[in-house]
């Protein structure tokens, strides 16, 4: 049938950047959750951060040296792109659309900022970040105002992504959690039409830079 229809199955999100979108969607949850719960769970509260931080870190470089999809330069467009997508007259490709490409850059420049935040923060009571004893009061005063301020804008953000999830795929037709389950994506046939390396090789390489970030992540925590 889709043969039929001029669709081929292709595989677009490699299975790094699949964990790593529902390792971020856990992340954010649980550090969500412990820090509402207060008291000892602000330490859980510290860990997810630093998780979501490694994440963050990983997904940075997986966007450079990771498959074509996963590559920024792939999905990121300049603003003529992002009208013909609001217009609807975008052809429809595999992968992040300009609109979906503007909600990646937002959602890792705030969790990477809110994570980092976290990293100077202190409530004066059961938590204090790794790196406040390092700053001085007035710069811990302000990472903690700004981390509590940009939590309801994260939050906002989110509840903004899952709407748009939910009208593509009620209003247009296009299964976006589909694909970032199995990987694979229905598209259109093109000559140019490639699909993402999923291999040993890319697998090694996401493990290699995922260690590093936390690594680095650890050593700024300790």
């Amino acid at each position: 049938m889709s043969h039929a229809r001029g669709l081929q199955k292709i595989r677009v999100w490699d299975l790094p950047t699949r964990l790593f979108h529902w390792l971020l969607a856990i992340s954010i949850v649980a550090a969500f959750i412990s820090v509402k719960i207060g008291g000892n769970a602000m330490v859980w509260h510290g860990r997810f951060g630093d998780a979501a931080l490694a994440l963050i870190l990983f997904r940075l470089a997986w966007g450079v040296v990771g498959p074509h999809y996963a590559r920024f330069a792939q999905f990121v467009k300049g603003p003529s792109a992002i009208l013909q997508e609001l217009r609807g007259d975008a052809p429809r490709s595999p992968g992040h659309n300009p609109l979906g490409a503007l909600s990646v850059l937002a959602m890792l420049l705030l969790i990477g900022l809110q994570a980092g935040l976290g990293l100077f923060s202190s409530d004066d009571i059961a938590f204090d970040g790794p790196l406040a004893k390092h700053v001085s009061s007035a710069t811990v005063e302000f990472a903690t105002r700004w981390h509590h301020r940009f939590e309801w804008l994260l939050i906002g953000l989110i509840i903004l992504h899952i709407a748009a999830v939910i009208w593509h795929q009620r209003v247009k037709g296009h299964d976006l959690v589909r694909p970032m389950i199995t990987g694979d994506q229905w598209a259109a046939f093109s000559a140019s039409l490639q699909a993402a390396r999923d291999d040993a090789f890319m697998r090694a390489r996401a493990i290699v830079l995922i260690t590093l970030a936390a690594l680095l992540v650890a050593y700024l925590s300790r």
